[in-house]
């Protein structure tokens, strides 16, 4: 069911609804934790927006719709906002979701910013009608291999499942990790047991085991067996898409959810509108805010600042991307042609590799950054 329309802070003006689209995963299969930050930084920047005046003394409202992590509800919902006369399009987590919202936006001319989503290819042709604020996976996904090597790692496995997200990770991996000595082998854990890929891992000396795989279910089940599997206690395990950012992973894990490295899209240290917007989001969210919540956040900042100057027709603010350059939580937005890259693209929001601290799991320690 399509959540409904969200108030979020109504402006004091009696000029009609600038209308933003919002695609959230909220239902399952989608991992609605992460909808649920997303959501968040939307509604916390709009509420401001709105404070602050609107757009041109027009409130800011979002119209929400879940994703449920399904592309073809994404593009239904994508096809839905257009006729209901949303200005743009905004939001979404899961990669391959975000890529079915983005081809549909393209194709029915509505700009659509995307939050979350890191696959290179979220379109299959170049389109001025799309952005993104969060980093390439293949940026994002080489640093965490130039990590790997840096911690003396060179002998990769990954426990994956098929799918497009999934496998463009994976080749990424080994297109960087080859040409510096790393080796990387693949088990298919649609066809292993949790038990026989820790026998896999003995048998091929694997030093790193990274998480390809969907959360909770398979994660948790073979973070359980490596852990408690006696010839693996040096083994690393890496999870480079995230799982462990979200309260859920620890909760699920407990002592088990900590030294598991992930990517995480936040500078070492929050400037002033960082460290305030943060305080908000703990406050709306009554939890620490993810990363994602920022994203949400900046990309409602980032779209007022487009409204603002250019209007709300949709081709103006097509033809806007490049010009945007707005203070966001995480650092000066702006967008830009990326080689590679088919869609406006902020290169680059900052990356990090961190962990749960064994110490505290609620704590995050920067192992790396690039």
């Amino acid at each position: 069911m399509n959540a409904p329309s969200s108030p979020s802070g109504a402006a004091r003006t009696d000029g009609s609804p600038v209308r933003i689209g919002a695609l959230v995963p909220l239902g399952r299969p989608g991992w609605i934790e992460a909808g649920r930050h997303l959501l968040a930084g939307m509604e916390l920047a709009v509420r401001e927006v709105n404070d602050a005046g609107g757009i041109v003394g027009k409130p800011v409202e979002l119209v929400v719709r879940d994703t449920a992590a399904d592309p073809q509800r994404a593009a239904t919902a994508v096809d839905e906002l257009e006729r209901l006369g949303v200005a743009a399009v905004a939001g979404e987590y899961h990669s391959v979701v975000a890529r079915a919202a983005a081809a549909r936006a393209d194709a029915l001319g509505v700009p659509f910013l995307c939050s979350s989503a890191v696959l290179d290819s979220l379109t299959e042709r170049p389109t001025e009608w799309v952005a993104r604020l969060a980093p390439a996976q293949s940026h994002g996904w080489q640093v965490y291999a130039d990590f790997l090597l840096d911690a003396g790692h060179r002998h990769i496995a990954l426990a994956a499942q098929p799918s497009v997200y999934w496998a463009s990770g994976a080749r990424i991996l080994r297109d960087h990790l080859a040409p510096r000595g790393g080796t990387v082998v693949e088990f298919d854990m649609n066809a292993l047991t949790p038990a026989a890929l820790c026998d896999a891992l003995v048998d091929h000396r694997a030093t790193a085991l990274l998480l390809l795989v969907g959360h909770p279910e398979p994660a948790v089940s073979i973070v359980k067996a490596v852990r408690h599997d006696r010839r693996l206690a040096e083994v690393l395990i890496g999870a480079p898409a995230g799982q462990p950012e979200f309260a859920e992973w620890a909760t699920s894990l407990g002592g088990d959810s900590a030294a598991i490295p992930f990517l995480r899209y936040l500078p070492e240290r929050l400037g002033p509108l960082g460290a305030r917007v943060e305080t908000a989001l703990r406050e709306r969210l009554a939890e620490a805010p993810s990363f994602v919540a920022f994203e949400g956040y900046d990309t409602i900042i980032a779209l007022a600042a487009v409204l603002r100057s250019r209007g709300t027709g949709r081709p103006r603010i097509a033809e806007s991307w490049p010009s945007v350059e707005v203070e966001g939580t995480r650092g000066q937005i702006r967008f830009s042609r990326v080689p590679g890259i088919g869609v406006w693209q902020w290169a680059w929001a900052p990356v990090q590799v961190v962990d749960r601290d064994p110490a505290a799991p609620d704590r995050f320690r920067i192992l790396h950054s690039g």
